[in-house]
């Protein structure tokens, strides 16, 4: 009944009810912003420039091999003359770096020279490298003397580092280049020396690290700063990860994000003829069951907190560079994804709060929403997306991705569970999930409940979910129960969404209480409710390449009286 994959890998799933909590403050204080920035706008002043002077190396160690293969798609759109990344384009023949209308987002990407590695991919070194020899060239025009913020954040420059050392032979081939990158790179690590445990917590703290190291690995006499790039990562690893490796930002993206940055980073020891440091090592192992779990039939992601559904060919290729085989971890408790598996059906529950704001932006209020699939063929999904995905889209599409009402799960009075600001970050809401797992030989089941409505309602949202005969039924049951001090009355309207995958046609039944769910080149799947009905909207998903798909939803909309709502349906698939 379990995934399979791999070895040595304890995947069993622990049986009891446990209670999930967050802390109300969700945001950095104001204190940690303005120390922040004081220690950004330090980075110019002339004592900071005196401390990145010194002599340059003439050369590096060696060239480690990039673990991941580029995308050949994007490498060539680069050979067209143009940048593509999540829904946005720049031309090359006008690109300079400096600050231009574009998102946060592609502005890092560019930054970070991340995309290397698709344009590595999309030819031969002497096809190439004039490309990346122009780009290197007007970066080192725009920042490689002038310090600024949005090029010399330290996980931007931690990112440019690792990428640099792995392509250097792109961006080195002529002698004009060789010194004044060497030179930059050298500014850059001791830039990051003293500003890489300043860059924020999970993620950029990590890349930032990342860095030290590689710079330590890369440039001679750097046994010091390895060293003490080791410490710092060891540190920032112990803040980024929770205990069973997912990251505290909850993201799929970045979770696949770090297990890149450190399958980077172990080519650099492994160039050096070095061991892998057991944190860094550990760190791994860990992380790459929790991305594995959060995996459909289809091999690809399921998606979560603003993720498209990454296709399963990047995913192998993570889980390839990170050099180890896992299988997927179906109770992460402390990330707080559900993995059922049984037969041929996959499903993915959010059963834990979202994340603080201070580890994630742009996070999503889908808390007990699942997504869940037949064999290859996805049949339930949330709509995805949102700025993790397409940074084109429209702001206001952007933000309707991360309500409750775009994932598959209840939402009450036409509000999100947990508040979503225009900012990015999160408000109040789900601020505790209770859980209850069992596994036996019959089924799967999850037994879920959160506290986002109590306060605002005076209902908490309980959901069950159980797999059973050998995958092709699951019941569901979904509650609304009186709790809190909160007075209650007749009035409050629900929804209970379930979003189709687009492969999906639907087609009402004549009594108004069920549907019947086709999957092209798939099974039919029959849906049933009873103490409410079925109705059928539009929606969409967000697909692999973060385009928008039209798709439609089933929904079972009524009105909560005092005493609360039980509803139970059931998918069956017919053979």
């Amino acid at each position: 009944m379990s995934d399979t994959g791999g070895s040595g890998f304890d995947d069993r799933v622990e049986p009891g009810r446990r209670l999930i909590r967050v802390e109300h403050d969700r945001s950095h204080s104001l204190a940690e912003r303005l120390a922040g920035r004081f220690h950004a706008l330090a980075w110019r002043t002339p004592v900071h420039g005196l401390r990145l002077r010194g002599r340059y190396p003439l050369k590096l160690y060696d060239v480690p091999p990039d673990p991941i293969e580029g995308l050949v798609r994007l490498g060539g759109a680069m050979l067209d003359g143009e940048i593509l990344w999540q829904g946005e384009s720049v031309a090359i023949e006008s690109y300079d770096f400096r600050p231009r209308a574009m998102s946060a987002a592609f502005s890092d990407h560019l930054q970070s020279f991340a995309w290397l590695r698709d344009l590595n991919a999309a030819g031969p070194r002497q096809r190439v490298a004039p490309i990346a020899e122009l780009l290197t060239g007007r970066w080192l025009g725009a920042f490689g003397k002038q310090i600024h913020e949005a090029a010399w954040r330290p996980d931007l420059w931690g990112r440019r580092i690792l990428f640099w050392g792995c392509h250097a032979p792109l961006i080195m081939s002529s002698d004009e280049l060789r010194a004044p990158v060497l030179n930059a790179l050298a500014r850059g690590a001791k830039h990051l020396d003293r500003s890489a445990d300043k860059a924020a917590p999970g993620l950029p703290r990590v890349a930032a690290w990342a860095g030290v190291i590689a710079a330590g690995l890369l440039i001679p006499g750097g046994e010091p700063r390895q060293l003490h790039g080791e410490k710092g990562m060891e540190r920032a690893l112990a803040v980024a990860l929770h205990g069973d490796g997912g990251i505290v930002s909850r993201s799929p993206v970045e979770q696949m994000d770090l297990i890149g940055l450190l399958a980077m980073l172990r080519r650099y020891y492994e160039m050096r003829g070095q061991r892998l440091p057991a944190p860094i090592g550990d760190a791994i192992a860990r992380a790459v069951p929790p991305l594995l779990g959060l995996t459909l039939g289809d091999g690809g992601l399921s998606s979560w907190q603003g993720a498209a559904p990454i296709d399963g060919g990047r995913i192998d290729a993570i889980v390839a560079a990170s050099g180890g085989r896992a299988r997927p971890l179906r109770q992460s408790r402390d990330w707080g994804y559900q993995r059922l598996s049984v037969g041929h059906s996959r499903l993915v529950a959010d059963a834990a709060p979202p994340p603080v704001s201070r580890f994630a932006t742009h996070a999503c209020a889908s808390t007990l929403a699942f997504e869940m699939s037949d064999g290859p063929w996805r049949l339930i999904v949330n709509c995805g997306g949102g700025r993790g995905a397409n940074n084109a889209l429209h702001p206001d599409l952007a933000q309707a991705l991360r309500s409750t009402a775009a994932h598959s799960t209840l939402v009450l009075a036409d509000s999100n569970s947990t508040a979503i600001h225009g900012d990015g970050t999160l408000g109040k809401g789900v601020t505790e999930v209770e859980i209850e797992r069992q596994e036996d030989m019959h089924g799967s089941s999850i037994d879920m409940r959160h506290d986002g409505y109590v306060r605002r309602f005076g209902f908490s949202h309980r959901r069950r979910i159980v797999i059973g005969q050998g995958g092709r039924e699951v019941r569901g049951q979904d509650m609304l129960i009186p709790e809190g001090r909160r007075a209650r009355g007749d009035g409050a309207d629900y929804a209970i969404r379930f979003h189709l995958a687009p492969e999906v046609d639907v087609s009402a039944t004549a009594d108004g209480s069920g549907a019947l769910l086709r999957i092209a080149g798939g099974a039919l799947w029959r849906f049933r409710v009873t103490g409410g009905e079925v109705g059928i909207e539009d929606s969409l998903w967000i697909d692999s390449r973060g385009r928008p798909q039209a798709t439609r939803q089933l929904v079972i909309a009524g009105t909560a009286a005092a005493e609360g709502i039980d509803v139970n349906w059931m998918l069956a698939r017919s053979e």
